[in-house]
C-alpha cells in the first residue's frame, strides 16, 4: 500500500477532526457547525473558501503551481450530514445529540477530503485546479441538486467530478469501482383507495378497500415480471399498509406506500406509469376511487466509464489490482447522481473493515451502515486521502480532458 507520508503524519490530527464532527451530529440542511468545522480548516491551511451554497455548502479553491490559469479543474465531493436515528455506541465521541447520529460515515467522508485538503495546501505540484466540495444534506434532502441549482458548476467550472462512500464488510485497504449504474434511482408513492365503509356484519352495504389493497400489490408485481425487461432491474416494495380502526367496521379508505428503485430513467418511467394504470383500473373494477401519487427522488448513479477506468487505474497504483474489485450495483440511492448527470466522473467505494475498530464493549450488532451502532473506522483517512490527492493530481496531469 502506497501511502503519502504528509497524510499518514496529519491522520491523528484529522481523526480528532472526525470524532468531533461525529460528537456533534446535524442533519441536512442543518450543518452549521460541520460547515464551520470545515471552513475553519481550511481557511487555517490558506485555501480559500466560498459557503452557503446549497444552504450549509463549503466549497474550497486549491490552485495548483500555475495558479489555475491552464482551466482544468476537477471536483472531489465530501457529504456531511447525519441521520434522525439515535445512536447505541458509548465512548467517547459517541453523538451528543438524542436522536441525530453520524451513522452512515460523512463525518469520514469529510475527514478523508480535509486529510487531501491539508496536503494540497503545502503541496501544488499539479497545474489547473482542484475543488473540494463539501456537501449538505445527502440524507434525502438533495444538497447535490441544490448546489448545482446555486450555480457549483457555473461559479467553479469543473471537466468531473469524483465521489466516494465508505463501505462496511471488506477489509480495509479494498476499493471498487465500476462503469455504468452503482447506485439506484429512489422513489416513493402513496396510494389511497377511496371505498365505502359499512359494517362488516353487511360488507355488501359498503365498497371495501382492503380486498382492493390486496389485489393491488399482487398487481404491481407483475410490473415486474410480466411488463419490463427481465435483464432491466426495478424494485416495487408496498411497505405500508393503513386501513380500518375497529374490527368489526369496514373502512372507507386503504393507504399504500413504498418505493421504487431502478438503474435507469426508462425502466422507472414504465413502472410509474403502469403503476398507475394498475392501480386505477383495480380501483374502476372494484367501484372505488383511487388517488394516485409518485414522487422521484434522487436518479440513478450511473459512472462514466472513462472515468471510472481512470478511478480503478489510481487505485490500482495505491493498494494493487487485487485490493481493486468491481463494485456490485446496489438498489441504495444516492444523491451524487445530480452531479453524474451534469458532469463525467465516478462514485466510487472504500472498504470500512468488519467492525472490529470499534472499541470492546461498545456497540454491539454489526457495522453497517444506517446501524445505531455504526462508526467509522479512522483507518480509511490516510488511504482515502492518499487517493484524492492521487485522482487529482494524476487527473490534471492528463495531456487531454474530457470534456
Amino acid at each position: 500500500m502506497k501511502l503519502i507520508d504528509s497524510i499518514l503524519t496529519d491522520a491523528a490530527s484529522i481523526a480528532a477532526i472526525r470524532k468531533d464532527i461525529h460528537a456533534h451530529p446535524e442533519l441536512c440542511f442543518e450543518e452549521v457547525r460541520t460547515a464551520d468545522v470545515v471552513a475553519q480548516q481550511l481557511t487555517d491551511w490558506g485555501i480559500p473558501i466560498h459557503r452557503g451554497m446549497g444552504t450549509t455548502g463549503v466549497v474550497g479553491i486549491v490552485h495548483g503551481r500555475d495558479g489555475g490559469a491552464c482551466g482544468r479543474a476537477i471536483g472531489l465531493r465530501a457529504d456531511m450530514d447525519a441521520l434522525p436515528m439515535q445512536e447505541f455506541n458509548t465512548f467517547a465521541h459517541a453523538s451528543k445529540h438524542q436522536g441525530k447520529m453520524h451513522a452512515c460515515g460523512h463525518d469520514g467522508h469529510t475527514a478523508m477530503l480535509l486529510a487531501a485538503a491539508k496536503h494540497f495546501a503545502k503541496h501544488r505540484d499539479f497545474d489547473g485546479t482542484v475543488y473540494l466540495i463539501f456537501q449538505p444534506a445527502e440524507e434525502g434532502g438533495g444538497g447535490a441538486r441544490e448546489m448545482i441549482k446555486d450555480g457549483l458548476f457555473e461559479k467553479f467550472p469543473m471537466q468531473a467530478v469524483f465521489g466516494m462512500h465508505n463501505w462496511p464488510g471488506a477489509p480495509v485497504g479494498t476499493f471498487a469501482v465500476s462503469a455504468g449504474p452503482v447506485m439506484a434511482s429512489s422513489n416513493e408513492f402513496k396510494i389511497t383507495i377511496r371505498g365505502k365503509g359499512s359494517h362488516a356484519a353487511l360488507p355488501h352495504n359498503g365498497i371495501d378497500p382492503v380486498p382492493i389493497a390486496c389485489q393491488m400489490v399482487q398487481g404491481f408485481q407483475t410490473i415486474i415480471t410480466r411488463n419490463k425487461k427481465p435483464v432491466d432491474a426495478g424494485v416495487i416494495s408496498v411497505t405500508m399498509i393503513h386501513a380500518g380502526e375497529a374490527t368489526n367496521v369496514v373502512p372507507d379508505s386503504c393507504e399504500l406506500q413504498g418505493t421504487v428503485r431502478t438503474f435507469s430513467i426508462e425502466v422507472l418511467d414504465l413502472i410509474e406509469t403502469r403503476m398507475k394504470q394498475v392501480a386505477e383500473s383495480i380501483c374502476a373494477a372494484f367501484d372505488a376511487q383511487c388517488e394516485f401519487e409518485f414522487e422521484r427522488n434522487y436518479p440513478p448513479t450511473i459512472n462514466s466509464p472513462a472515468e471510472a477506468d481512470f478511478a480503478r487505474q489510481v487505485m490500482t497504483g495505491i493498494v494493487g489490482a487485487d485490493h481493486v474489485v468491481t463494485q456490485e450495483p446496489t438498489m441504495g440511492a444516492e444523491d451524487f447522481s445530480y452531479m453524474l448527470q451534469a458532469k463525467p466522473g465516478a462514485y466510487v467505494f472504500i472498504s470500512n473493515g468488519d467492525g472490529a475498530h470499534r472499541e470492546m464493549g461498545h456497540g454491539g450488532g454489526p457495522c453497517t451502515l444506517h446501524n445505531p451502532s455504526y462508526d467509522f473506522n479512522d483507518d480509511l483517512i490516510p488511504l482515502g486521502g492518499t487517493y484524492w490527492v492521487e485522482l487529482a493530481t494524476q487527473w490534471l496531469a492528463k495531456p487531454t480532458q474530457t470534456a
